[in-house]
Order: structure tokens, then C-alpha cells, then sequence
């Protein structure tokens, strides 16, 4: 069975488009995905439509395949971990791309080759889930308790300029208003890639375009209040040292040193500069430390945790190095299957009491 998790912590601009085909941008391409018990079916479409090969690829995975257990959330460790050091965990795991999924290499034999790189880069494709999550349950028995019900939560590699100005319009945020944020960015300042089902879908702006004069202005007129600010000076900021260029380049960085740069940008805290760094630049090891993730460190592993009040510095590190040092050095994969497992419990709780306190209001 190929589980594809696309509802799941996926990224905001993709969107259910009917039921199971999902829609949403890779490389400048809009996609339609979908999944059977066995892969994924994708369309990739351009401004003139879907191209022959691409039909082609989609009706060619109906033929058999491979059968894996793989999903989706968001992006990954080229560090060992921040402090460099080898968890036993770590030290299991470190050839687990030597296994290859075949998912996306068996769709078709005529599909393009550089669509196929994509897909296999953006999944990751090449990460064997079935490897880490053996090693992980066996160095935790917590992880071994949650983790059947999530099978393959996998991190998607993201583009690093989406992903650092998707992060600021989240500051202090719901989901839709972060998904309308982001959807007005493009709008704005974004370029037509495809009109697919009466839709236009636009690309994310350039970097050049958000550092332009007039835009921290316009962005205010549309909603984007005191993050308009932040957007614009942290694109000037990026353009002084480099432009796309530069914050590509932050990928070579060791983990500390990539972490410590983004927070250089307007509106880059720790945590979003990890959610960055796990998602975008490779570290697969960064740990974002937010109230769920402070939570579920003081209930199953640090209790004596449970008196703070607030995540300081020293309390986020503490967590983040304690989670390294479980899960070595794909810790922010296996932290984002915990942070699945307990987001679905939060929920299941608030259903609950929702519905005792309809029952209690209807006697």
C-alpha cells in the first residue's frame, strides 16, 4: 500500500482539488497528484495545458508496482547532529538511502526523466522510511507505540525562498489566514505558470520582486499588516547578500551556522529558522520546538520539564539536543511523526469535550 498524506502538515499552497487529486506547485510546474493502493498518478501541467508524455505517464501507472508504506508532511541531515556526536540510533540509520523507492521510477517507462528528478527530490524518494522507523522504534518505545498509525510521514524538500517568506506570513496565525496570506503574495507579485480547471495559478515571487520599493506599502493595503514589514526588509536583506543565490547557498552550511543566518532575517525566530533548516536546507536533524513539540518532551521524555512556564533558550535546546540525541541524525523526521500523533490526539480531545458539551446543552 503507498499511503500519499497529502492533507497532513502539507504545505499551503497546495489544495484538495476533488476528492484524492491534489494540486499545488513543484519547480515552477503546477501538479495534480492522486495515489491508488500502489502509486502516485500526477499530471504536470503548463500554460498550454498537459503534455502528451504527461498523460501518458498518468494512464502508464496503472500498471503494477513495487508496494510500499510511504505518506507525506513537509522537508531534511547533512550534520550528525548539533552537537556532532552519534546517537546509537544514528549510527544504524546511516545507509538508509541505499534503499530506493521505486514509486516514482516504475510510473512509466515513456515518463520524463527530469519530472521524475523532481518528484523523487521534493518526496525524497531515495530516503527509506522502512529503515528509519525500525531504528527509531527500537531506540524508543514511545515512537514504537504512535508510529503504526502514521506509517511514512516523510519531510518534502522545499524551496528555501517559499518557504522563509510562507513562514513569516504564519507569524501569529491561523491556517486559512496563512494560506490566504500566501495565496495574495503570489497573486501579487507572482507570474502566471497554468490556468487548470478555471484557476490561474501563479508562481511564488522572486526574492527581487519582495524587495522592491512600494511593496511593504501595497502589502499593508492587502491585509498583511505588520508582517508586510518584515517580508520586505528580510527580501532587501537577502538581496544585499545575494539575492536567491545567497539563501541557496545557505544549504552548504553546517546546521549552526545555516540556523544562525536565517535568524539574521526579519521575522525568523529559532523555531521557524529550524522549521526552515528541516525543510528546506537538508538538516535533518533540526529540531522546531513549539508548544506542541515542549509538550510532548515534558510528558514522555524530560518530566522535569513539566514546572516551566515558558521555552526558553535553554529549555528549546535542551529539547531539540535530547530528541537528537534519541533519534540521531533524521531526528526532525521522527520528531514530525511524534508531532503527528499528538496533533490528532489534541483534536480527538477537542472533538470529545465539543460533543460532551452538546449533550450536557441539549438536556
Amino acid at each position: 500500500m503507498f499511503f500519499l498524506r497529502l492533507p497532513i502538515k502539507f504545505p499551503i499552497q497546495w489544495r484538495e482539488a476533488n476528492p484524492g487529486k491534489w494540486r499545488g506547485i513543484i519547480g515552477n510546474k503546477v501538479w495534480t497528484l492522486s495515489q491508488d493502493d500502489s502509486h502516485i498518478a500526477f499530471q504536470a501541467h503548463t500554460s498550454e495545458g498537459v503534455s502528451e508524455n504527461h498523460n501518458n505517464a498518468l494512464k502508464a501507472a496503472s500498471s503494477s508496482q513495487k508496494k510500499r508504506r510511504v505518506s507525506v508532511t513537509k522537508a531534511a541531515t547533512r550534520e550528525n547532529s548539533a552537537n556532532g556526536d552519534f546517537s546509537p540510533a544514528q549510527k544504524e540509520v546511516k545507509d538508509c538511502t541505499k534503499t530506493s523507492s521505486n514509486i516514482v521510477d516504475n510510473l512509466s517507462d515513456n515518463c520524463e526523466e527530469e519530472l521524475k528528478k523532481m518528484l523523487r527530490n521534493y518526496f525524497q524518494l531515495d530516503i527509506s522510511l522502512e529503515t528509519l522507523y525500525s531504528v527509531w522504534s527500537k531506540a524508543d518505545g514511545n515512537f514504537a507505540a504512535v508510529s503504526p498509525e502514521f506509517p511514512g510521514i516523510r519531510i518534502l524538500n522545499q524551496d528555501p525562498v517559499e518557504n522563509v517568506f510562507s513562514f513569516i506570513c504564519s507569524s501569529n496565525n491561523n491556517i486559512q489566514r496563512i494560506t490566504l496570506l500566501v495565496e495574495r503574495l503570489c497573486q501579487l507579485y507572482g507570474s502566471p505558470l497554468a490556468t487548470v480547471d478555471g484557476i490561474t495559478w501563479n508562481s511564488f515571487p522572486r526574492v527581487s520582486s519582495l524587495a522592491a520599493p512600494g511593496v511593504e506599502e501595497k502589502l499593508r493595503e492587502h491585509g498583511f499588516g505588520y508582517r508586510a514589514k518584515f517580508i520586505h526588509k528580510s527580501a532587501q536583506m537577502i538581496m544585499k547578500k545575494g539575492g536567491d543565490a545567497w539563501l541557496h547557498s545557505l544549504k552548504s552550511l553546517p546546521y549552526q551556522e545555516c540556523h544562525k543566518e536565517l535568524m539574521h532575517l526579519h521575522g525568523i525566530g529559532a523555531k521557524v529558522s529550524d522549521c526552515i533548516c528541516l525543510m528546506s536546507m537538508g538538516h535533518l536533524n533540526a529540531i522546531p520546538v513549539d508548544t506542541h513539540v515542549f509538550q510532548i518532551a515534558a510528558r514522555d521524555y524530560l518530566p522535569h520539564l513539566r514546572t516551566c512556564k515558558t521555552v526558553t533558550d535553554k529549555v528549546y535546546r535542551e529539547i531539540a539536543d535530547h530528541f537528537r540525541s534519541v533519534f540521531g541524525e533524521y531526528a526532525g523526521w521522527a520528531h514530525s511523526v511524534l508531532f503527528s500523533a499528538d496533533l490528532k490526539k489534541f483534536e480527538t480531545l477537542k472533538t470529545e469535550k465539543k460533543v460532551k458539551k452538546n449533550v450536557r446543552t441539549s438536556r
